[in-house]
């Protein structure tokens, strides 16, 4: 009986160690080995002058009540937004209205504060008069300009495109210097970009607000990956 239990052993460990070495068998491993590859970083710029001014104006105004500090306020600041419509403001946006307690020397409180900013856009080349006009009407705090492309969507395509021809540059030098060629991209990441500002020139008539303006670099930045051959 010993005799038959050990050979019936021996005979199932035989068959269990065929099922493991057998290449179509369950426990075959099918993974290929991984394909070699090398990662970049590629940037792109493109300048541009800047066509377009966003401007902040608004009104500060001071009274013993809150409620006659804020109607003051928004009294002039009709004005001021009448002003920026009339001078060629576009989308003008009210940007904040506050009002708060003031205090005198001694820490007590003396009255209110009232404030109100709004924005508008315009030209470059108006934006020292729109700034002026502003001012005329009313306007005690001037903020900006913010200076942007009228064509920011197609700069930073551009810089996009020549962001990837970069990234393809140095993926090229690492594989010759390494003895290999590029392969296909398996994977493209895009990364950040925002205008730039350089030297600036004057913009406007000279007897405006001189609102100055120099090229703006729109830049892009991609991360890429090559397959090496």
């Amino acid at each position: 009986m010993k005799r038959i239990a050990l050979a019936a052993a021996l005979l199932l460990a035989a068959a269990a160690l065929a099922g493991v070495l057998r290449p179509e068998g369950a426990g075959a491993d099918t993974t290929t080995p991984g394909t070699d590859s090398v990662t970049v970083t590629g940037t792109g710029g493109v300048e541009a002058v800047p066509d377009r001014a966003e401007i902040s104006a608004g009104v500060e105004s001071r009274a013993p009540t809150a409620q006659g500090a804020l109607a003051a306020n928004g009294a002039a600041m009709r004005k001021v937004i009448a002003a920026l419509r009339e001078g060629g403001g576009k989308d003008v946006t009210t940007q904040s209205v506050s009002l708060a307690t003031t205090f005198d020397q001694n820490g007590k409180p003396d009255g209110f504060v009232a404030s109100n900013i709004a924005s508008a856009e315009t030209l470059l080349a108006d934006a020292g008069a729109l700034i002026d006009a502003a001012v005329a009407a009313g306007a005690t705090t001037i903020y900006g300009p913010s200076l942007s492309s009228s064509d920011a969507h197609a700069l930073y395509r551009q810089a996009l495109a020549k962001a990837v021809d970069d990234a393809k540059a140095r993926a090229g030098i690492l594989a010759s210097a390494a003895g290999r060629e590029l392969g296909r991209v398996t994977a493209i990441v895009e990364g950040g970009g925002a205008p730039v500002p350089f030297a600036a020139k004057a913009s406007g008539t000279q007897d405006s607000t001189p609102v100055v303006s120099g090229p703006q670099e729109t830049t892009a930045q991609v991360s890429v990956t090559y397959e090496l051959r």
